[in-house]
């Protein structure tokens, strides 16, 4: 019978569970620094803009007078920019996950294109801006309207939705499409009524995170052109436009001139988190309700 050290396994589980501890304590410290961080710049840009969010400043338009400026035309553009960026990612990038997933032959070709979906989604964003300058404003001469920033956003977005989309079909269990074939339903008639309902909820939290990215994101608009300052409202897709991100970063520069352009970046974040926190509620609220029809 081998003789076991009762002394030398205690000594063992004391020294693995003090490494829990300190691992636990790392990971404690390192959350709460980042919740800290977090606290204290949504109550610096809160207390700072606040009192500049008015009906006039919601519904006016740019001015060189920091007390009349206003940003209707940005929301405009920024709703406008979501018209496209939404649809097209949403067909684009779920067609692309289903054929991987349901229809392509699993191959070097297969594989060398799924290697690059998941390196698309690292890319700078600078560098869509720049494919977007090239293929949508020079190419195809829109110019810096709101289609070519829409498709523009949209490249930029697709691969999170492709990824995301992918990742929700995995889960459906392989069972329900067995049983589908087992009934003499054919491989679109499984995928429309079998396993895109039930991998819904996931495609739909990947269209959240890549509206929420497409919303927040500046520098492929700045490649392309976009201005800052634009007194008109923009009403079609064809229109000049400006978004939310963009008269931030503006109005952040012109700050070390004016210290008013200071507060109205502010105020302008303020009404930017609210957008996002609308448009994220509406598309869990829908993920949900799926969820628990499906």
């Amino acid at each position: 019978m081998k003789y076991v050290d009762t002394a030398q396994v205690q000594k063992k589980m004391n020294t693995r569970l003090l490494t829990n501890k300190i691992a636990k304590s790392l990971f404690f410290l390192s959350t709460l620094f980042g919740l800290i961080v977090l606290v204290v710049l949504i109550f610096r840009v809160i207390s700072q803009g606040i009192a500049w969010i008015n009906l006039d400043f919601l519904t006016g338009k740019l001015s060189n007078n920091p007390e009349r400026a206003g940003i209707m035309g940005a929301i405009l553009g920024t709703l406008w920019l979501m018209v496209v960026v939404a649809p097209v990612t949403m067909l684009i990038g779920v067609g692309t996950a289903i054929y991987l997933e349901c229809y392509a032959k699993k191959s070097r070709f297969h594989s060398f294109i799924q290697t690059n979906i998941s390196n698309l989604a690292g890319v700078p964003s600078i560098v869509f801006g720049i494919l977007g300058l090239t293929v949508f404003v020079r190419t195809m001469e829109l110019g810096n309207v709101v289609l070519a920033g829409g498709l523009t956003m949209a490249l930029l977005v697709l691969p999170i939705v492709v990824v995301a989309s992918q990742e929700a079909i995995r889960s459906v269990p392989s069972q329900l499409s067995e049983a589908s074939y087992g009934m003499g339903a054919t491989k679109w008639q499984t995928i429309k009524n079998i396993i895109l309902p039930a991998a819904l909820p996931g495609i739909l939290t990947g269209a959240i995170l890549s509206l929420s990215r497409a919303i927040g994101e500046t520098a492929p608009l700045v490649v392309i052109g976009i201005p800052a300052l634009l007194i008109p409202f923009p009403g079609s897709l064809m229109d000049r436009f400006t978004i939310l991100p963009m008269q931030i970063y503006y109005w952040t520069i012109d700050s070390a001139l004016v210290a008013e352009y200071a507060n109205l970046a502010a105020a302008t974040i303020v009404v930017l988190l609210v957008v996002l926190f609308v448009l994220n509620s509406v598309a869990i609220i829908i993920r949900n309700k799926f969820q628990q029809r499906y």
